[in-house]
Order: structure tokens, then sequence, then C-alpha cells
């Protein structure tokens, strides 16, 4: 009585399994049938008649079916390593120039290292025989307090910098991304199905440090720059002549914009209307005194500029310590985000004397919203902010009536307004966009938030989709020679007993596929690769227990207690063999990353589908076949 509920129980697990399988797998069907009958159509027209009248049908298949990696599908594959040498600098206070000098030697050693940043830091400290409380924390903090919070900083700027990433991508539409960390900076990121890969880089990239600055009068921002001319002077420091297009030649001085400059009223706009361009003036005769202004001119109204060609030279020179040095107390110098085209066509960058802190921040922003200007032909993004934002904003723009507020994303500024109001409404706009979909990339950044701290992209991998087809013409060749191959052996060595080896073999296969899709997984070229390893485990299961009724028969034992037995007896050699293959699995798809996971989930999944198949499937079958007078002893080969 007890066999026959054993019995049962069996046969409605294999067909649940095998209903479950095939139910999981159907929208994968549907969907290459549906495919399939779009691309057979030659007119575009019928195309898309067809895609509209089955669209919902379509959507549904392909959101169920089974998902592709990025070495089938085609895509990228980025690794992107997180600053945290950069995040440090931030929570310390009390810098001079000893912390600079520790920080750069951490830098150096970091790029050339995979160990910890906070391990260098703690390190270079000791090195130098100074307590971390100096720079970080409370001054009554022990070091071991200090680095306690590091590393929980660490460990939340790696995945707020990861969730983050996952919203912008989500954002901008890519199906079925892959991010995951890997050590304490790094960020792998696979993009099945991307083509505009440029915007992909500049959209994970930006860090969307958003900063509201006031700007500094024009006057300082002259003096300024003639302090800095004069240290330049004074230190030999040449920089090369200045540049644009229309005179390559000509360098000019402290009263005179670059040559071209745009033409323009002084600044007088609205409190969300960019100010305007300078007023040009006449380029001056070459002055080697004057080094700064061979690549940084000035309009009559303190207004500054570089040019093209001069913009990364510039970039350059304000970093310098000792040109910060010379800066007024809580200042810094920025370039333009986009530049002014002047009349003659070229492109000139505005400079900026802007207060280092910020009177608000990015983190007040609620809504971001990529439009056209008013008078619909400029792209820009309106802004709105929460309530302790609109609070803020309408302090800031009541307190700074005619003055000049830079909107600074990323250490650029995108726009510098004249306040001409107080705003009320918490609402403020970016412009200086070129194109639409830079603005759309904006606003996404925008929404999904500031990250910790910078990112880079240290390493990349691009695959074509027609490479990814070629990839999936090899994986699927060799998965049918595999099993084309094992069938036709498990069929001639044994004979009958074969047959329920190889159906048993299709039930593994269809299991491995089906839990995949089933769980919105990838399969990757990997996991081709472990599905025709577990083809071969599958079958390893089978050989064992044949051989054993083999034995069984060979000892004159009769044909049903030989099945009993054999099972019985190779039973723990299986279980071992594919519990040791289990864990080996599991510490793979650990510790493992990318391709390696691919591999080692669908090894443990077939693993386990092999269990299942080879010890009671084949069973039922072999019931099923003496219940029917069709298994002999020959059967066995």
């Amino acid at each position: 009585m007890s066999s026959m509920k054993n019995k049962r129980f069996n046969l409605l697990l294999i067909a649940l399994v095998t209903l479950v399988a095939v139910w999981s797998l159907w929208p994968t069907w549907s969907d290459y049938s549906l495919s399939r009958q779009l691309n057979s159509y030659r007119s575009a027209q019928d195309s898309l008649k067809y895609a509209l009248s089955h669209r919902e049908e379509l959507e549904n298949a392909r959101k169920k079916s089974l998902k592709l990696g990025l070495d089938l599908r085609g895509g990228m594959h980025l690794v992107m390593e997180v600053d945290q040498i950069d995040l440090f600098e931030q929570k310390a206070w009390n810098k001079d120039a000893k912390f600079t000098e520790i920080m750069n030697s951490v830098r150096a050693k970091a790029a050339k290292s995979d160990a910890s940043v906070l391990e260098l830091i703690v390190a270079e400290f000791k090195i130098e025989n100074i307590r971390l409380s100096r720079y970080f924390y409370d001054i009554r903090n022990s070091d071991r307090e200090i680095i306690s919070k590091l590393e929980k900083e660490s460990d939340d700027a790696l995945s707020r910098a990861k969730e983050i990433i996952r919203n912008r991508i989500d954002q901008y539409g890519v199906a079925e991304p892959v991010i995951t960390t890997q050590g304490s900076r790094k960020i792998i990121i696979e993009l099945p199905g991307i083509s505009d890969q440029n915007r992909v880089r500049n959209l994970l990239k930006g860090t969307a440090k958003l900063e509201f600055r006031l700007l500094r009068d024009p006057e300082v921002l002259v003096r300024t720059l003639d302090r800095i001319n004069t240290y330049l002077v004074q230190n030999g420091t040449a920089p090369p002549a200045a540049v644009s297009d229309s005179s390559a030649s000509k360098p000019v001085s402290a009263s005179s914009p670059l040559p071209g400059a745009p033409a323009g009223a002084a600044p007088a706009v609205s409190s969300v209307a960019p100010s305007a361009p300078a007023a040009p003036a006449t380029a001056a005769t070459q002055n080697t005194a004057k080094p700064l202004y061979n690549v940084v001119g000035v309009s009559e109204n303190g207004n500054a500029y570089t040019s093209e060609q001069s913009k990364e030279f510039v970039l350059s020179l304000l970093k310098r310590s000792d040109i910060q040095a010379l800066l007024p107390l809580d200042t810094e110098l920025l370039l333009a985000a986009k530049p002014d085209v002047g009349p003659s066509g070229e492109k000139l960058y505005s400079v900026y004397l802007v207060k280092k802190s910020p009177e608000l921040t990015g983190g007040v922003i609620t809504e971001a919203k990529a439009t056209f200007g008013s008078e619909g032909v400029q792209p820009e993004v309106t802004m709105s902010m929460n309530s302790e934002g609109t609070s803020k904003w309408a302090r800031i723009t009541g307190a700074n009536i005619g003055k000049r507020i830079a909107i600074v994303l990323d250490g650029a500024v995108y726009s510098a307004p004249v306040v001409q109001s107080k705003i009320p409404g918490g609402n403020s706009v970016i412009n200086g966009i070129e194109s639409l979909e830079e603005a759309k990339d904006l606003e996404i950044v925008l929404k999904a938030g500031a990250l910790p701290a910078p990112v880079r992209i240290i390493e990349e991998r691009t695959v074509g989709p027609s490479l990814g087809a070629d990839y999936i013409r090899a994986g699927m060749l060799s998965l049918s020679w595999s099993f084309l191959a094992v069938s036709v052996f498990m069929l001639l060595y044994y004979k009958k007993a074969g047959i329920a080896a190889d159906i048993a073999l299709i039930l593994n296969i269809l299991i491995v596929l089906s839990v995949l899709a089933g769980f919105s997984a990838s399969l990757s070229l990997p996991g081709i690769a472990g599905i025709v390893l577990t083809i071969g485990m599958a079958v390893d299961a089978n050989v064992l227990i044949y051989e054993r009724i083999r034995e069984e028969l060979d000892a004159s034992k009769g044909l049903t207690s030989s099945i009993e037995l054999g099972y019985d007896r190779a039973f723990s050699s299986i279980l071992d063999s594919h519990v040791t293959t289990m864990v080996a699995a599991f510490l793979l798809y650990t510790y493992g990353i990318g391709p390696i996971q691919g591999f080692a989930l669908t090894l443990m999944i077939g693993t386990a589908a092999s269990l299942f198949t080879s010890i009671v499937v084949t069973k039922e079958i072999f019931s099923f076949l003496m219940g029917k007078n069709l298994l002999s002893e020959k059967s066995f080969g």
C-alpha cells in the first residue's frame, strides 16, 4: 500500500514539474513564433500592421520569455570604480598641506592596488605617526572608532552609488540590467541591447552634484585675475597664446576679451534667465607681461572668457593649489558648461568667480522635467523643490535681488541668472543645454539623485548584436551535438534503458531553462556551458544506476529486485557527487562575477534537476515499462 502511494506521488510530481516547465517556457516559444512571423513580412507596412494588432501579445511574450545574457544579445559590460578617496576627503576637516600629501600618496597606491582605500589611508597615517582624529570626526575619538565610522561611510557610499546607478538605468529604459558590487569600490554593470553607448557613459559617470552659488562682483573677479597674472609673471609661467577661430595668434589684455567675443548688453535678466554675454572690445597687441590674459579675456564690464582651444589649459591652471591659494576666501573659479558662440562662430567659455560654499544643494529637488524654454527653441530643465528648499530659495532670492546666482552641476556653471525678484514657489531652471536628449539625461540624473562620490569607468567591453547571434548559434550547436552524442551512446550501450535516460535528459534541460525563465535570470554563453556539463552529470548518474542493476542481474537476481537494489545502492554515490558539485557551484556563484556566476547558476539548477530526473523519473519509466511487459534483462544492454 505504501509503495502504491509513493508511486502515485512520484507520478504526480513528475506531471507537475513537466507542466510547470512547459508553462514557464511557453512565453519564450510565443516570443520566438511571433518574432518569426513579424520578420516574415517583406513590406514595412504589413509588418507594422501585424505589430500593432498583436502589440499586447508581443509585449507579454517578450516580458516573460527567457532572457539572453549580454554575450548572446549584445550590449555593454562596464566596471566602474567609486572614488572613495574623494569621499574621505569630503568627510575630513582641518585639511592642510600634510593631509593633501597623505591623500596624494594614498591615491597613487590605490591606482596600483585593489586593496581597500580605508586600509591604505590607515597605513599611511601610521607611517606618518598621525592620529586619524586630527582630520576626521571628533578629536576625542580613537582610531578604532573613526575606522568603524569610515567603514560605514565607505559601505554606504558603494550601496548608494549602486542604487543611484540602477535608478538612472531604469529611467533610461534598459531592459534586464545586471548591477553587482565587487570588493569595496567597484560596481559591475551589464546592459544588454544598448545602442547609444556614449550617451550611457555620460549618464553613468555624471555625479549630478547640483549647487546654487552666489557670484562675486565683476571687480573682484578682475582683481583676482590680476593677482593670478602677477603671480604667473613672477614665477615665469607662460601659458600658450590665446587661440580663437578668427585669430589664432592675437593675445588679449586685461581690458580686452578674447577676439570675437559674443556681443551683448550688460546682464539684466529675470530670475530664471541666463545673463547676456559681455560686449566685445578690441583685442590688444601681444603683451608678454600679462601671460594669463593670453588665454583669458576680460570685457569692459568685467566678464571673463576663454577660448575652446585654451579651455583645458585654463582648467588645469585653476586646479593648481598655488593658484587656488591666490583666490579670495571661500571662492572658486569655474568655467561655463557650454560655450557662447561669437560673431565669427568661435566658441567662448565664460569664467566665473563663485562662492565655494553653496547657498542651496540639489538634495532639495523633488521633481525635474526636460522641456523647451518660453520661445520654444532652447531646451531646459525645470526643477521643483521640497518645502525646506522652497523656504530657503525664497530667502536666498529675496536677500540677493540684483545679484547673480550660478547654477552649478558637477563643477561647471550651466547658467548664472540675475535675481530680479523673490521666488516664493521653489522653482528654478537650468538652461544652456544643447539638445532635448541632453536635457532628458539631465532630468534622469537629477531625479535619481547625486552620487556620494565621483565614479569612473575603469573597464568597458562591447558586444555587437551580430557577434551575439554568432555566439547563440555556436552555443546551440555545442548543446545539440553534446545532447546527440550522449543520447546515441546511451541508446547503443543500454538499449531500452537508454531511452529512459534520454527522456530524463530532455526533462532535465527543460527544467533548467524553465527555472531561468521563471525567475527572470539570463541565459549566457557560460550558462550554456553549464547546461552541457549538466548533461554529462545527468547521464553519469544513470550510468551508475544501470551498472548496479547489471551487477544484480549477473548475480541471478530477478528484474524487479535488481532494479530496486540498483537504485538503492547507487543512491549514496549519486547523492555525494551531486552535493559536492552543488557546493562547488554555490561557492562559484557567491564569490564569482559575471560569466562565472552564469555558469554556476545553470550548474546548480542542472545538478538539482539531475538528481530528480535520474532517481525519480527513470525509475517510474521502468515501472511503466514493466507493467506493460516491455522491459527485460536484455533492456540494460
